[in-house]
């Protein structure tokens, strides 16, 4: 496979402490791709055995793809040269002055090295699935990370007459300002389930004939199916708390 974007991290550590370090980001990468939700058995490590002669520790993070592991990710323990050969064709020291140690020396490099396009595939691959519903239907869907998802919900309301339409579109313009949202009021809302579903779309709102009455929607989700009757001045909050980056960044804490 090969990789046209790289998404790279020089971590600097004091000398002699470095595998400790390259232990702690190797955990931790690893937890980040866990938080996406693929599952823990979708991931593995590939310890390097020959090392590169500047590197005294190395490891790949692997993904099932449908083909089997791949690499999406690389730790390495760097050791000065990175930094010291900035040094030695620079001609200026780039020595750093420890005060705890009261000494100088160059640091040592942990690197995280993550390929966006394998990343990219490695998403999809997992969220597209195929599912069979009761009664013999086929339901494609994507289950992207909702902090990942493009299109964050959808506003549909449940048909075109009776004031739904307006009150659906209400409800979007105050959302709107907050998430990526669609507006969508052609054909069943059976149908328009099923589209959202398709381009990974985490939850619909629905507006039918009751919200006039108590000013609730139905809240549905993509994965579950199931539905629930939320309060529209809830929703901002509710929705912020599922879909935004940082619930899956308290993950890694």
């Amino acid at each position: 496979m090969r990789e046209f974007e790289q998404m790279e991290m020089q971590f600097f550590v004091r000398p002699g402490t470095e595998l400790e370090w390259f232990k702690t980001w190797k955990a931790t990468r690893l937890k980040w791709h866990e938080a996406l939700g693929f599952g823990d058995d979708h991931y593995r490590y590939h310890d390097h055995e020959k090392l590169a002669h500047y590197a005294n520790a190395a490891t790949d993070i692997e993904f099932l793809m449908p083909f089997g592991f791949k690499e999406v990710e690389g730790i390495h323990s760097r050791t000065d040269f990175d930094l010291s050969q900035h040094e030695k064709f620079s001609g200026k020291s780039i020595k750093y002055f420890d005060p705890e140690l009261n000494e100088s020396y160059t640091p040592y490099v942990i690197e995280t090295s993550i390929g966006v396009d394998r990343m990219f595939l490695s998403v999809m691959c997992a969220s597209y699935q195929e599912e069979k519903l009761e009664g013999g239907e086929t339901r494609v869907v994507l289950k992207l990370p909702a902090a990942l998802a493009p299109v964050k919900l959808a506003v549909l309301p449940l048909v075109k007459k009776d004031g739904l339409p307006e009150k659906a579109r209400d409800i979007m313009n105050e959302l709107r300002f907050h998430f990526n949202c669609q507006y969508d009021e052609k054909d069943s809302i059976g149908k328009r389930y099923r589209r959202q579903d398709a381009i990974g779309t985490p939850y619909c709102i629905t507006v039918d004939h009751q919200t006039l009455e108590d000013n609730c929607v139905t809240l549905r989700n993509r994965d579950t199916m199931e539905q629930e009757r939320v309060p529209i001045a809830d929703l901002t909050g509710i929705i912020a708390d599922k879909v935004s980056i940082t619930s899956l960044l308290k993950k890694l804490v």
